[in-house]
């Protein structure tokens, strides 16, 4: 009988995974250079071994995230370049996170041309919680802006100069419920754009892992 997935659980397997495809040649993906047809088919290859070890009913397929049972999302990105992207809800997002954790493999990708084959090296792998996806910039700035005895119209000009994606209503909203609930430093680069471009350098750059970033590789 299958197990039930837990965050511990999936630690253990990403863990496995990345040092065993460290070791695999794929040869579908030689020459292969769109990072989002690389990021579709190491996605597939650990999602086939989630399934066939636990039982992952219990979330809805209906969040639109990969591990919905766990509440998290799955994000494979290239070393070149480690950043995804993420569909937009609201500017809320950059200050107090997504809505859900993030699973997150960093690969450096070696064609062999005499095996016409390819390697993925996965140089990292970070269990990211929900509180922890939030912007760093913004939310070091809001942090600081606190500790300094700002008030709440400190915090709505500081939203204004960051070009935050809302309307003066949002920012207010925004503005108000801050003063009551700071949020938590977060770690990744979040940019503005049509959806939310995540970028992962400082995950990356961790040694170690501090609370809410469990660094598993």
């Amino acid at each position: 009988m299958a197990k039930k997935l837990t965050r511990e659980a999936l630690a253990l397997v990403a863990k496995t995974f990345c040092l065993d495809q460290s070791k695999a040649w794929h040869s579908e993906l030689f020459g292969v250079t769109d990072g989002k047809a690389v990021g579709t088919h190491v996605e597939h290859l650990f999602q086939a071994l989630i399934l066939e070890q636990f039982d992952i009913a219990g979330g809805s397929s209906a969040k639109g995230i990969d591990l919905p049972a766990i509440n998290t999302d799955i994000k494979v990105t290239s070393i070149k370049q480690p950043q995804s992207s993420c569909p937009f809800k609201s500017a809320r997002e950059k200050i107090y996170g997504l809505s859900y954790n993030l699973l997150v493999f960093v690969y450096d990708k070696k064609d062999d041309p005499k095996k016409k084959a390819a390697m993925l090296n996965f140089v990292c792998c970070a269990f990211i919680e929900q509180s922890r996806t939030a912007d760093f910039q913004t939310t070091h700035g809001l942090l600081e802006i606190l500790q300094r005895k700002g008030n709440r119209d400190d915090i709505f000009g500081f939203l204004t100069e960051r070009n935050l994606p809302a309307d003066e209503i949002a920012l207010n909203q925004l503005a108000d419920e801050i003063m009551k609930k700071p949020p938590t430093q977060g770690y990744l680069t979040v940019s503005n754009a049509l959806q939310w471009r995540l970028q992962y350098g400082r995950v990356v750059a961790l040694e170690t892992s501090v609370p809410g970033i469990e660094r598993i590789l």
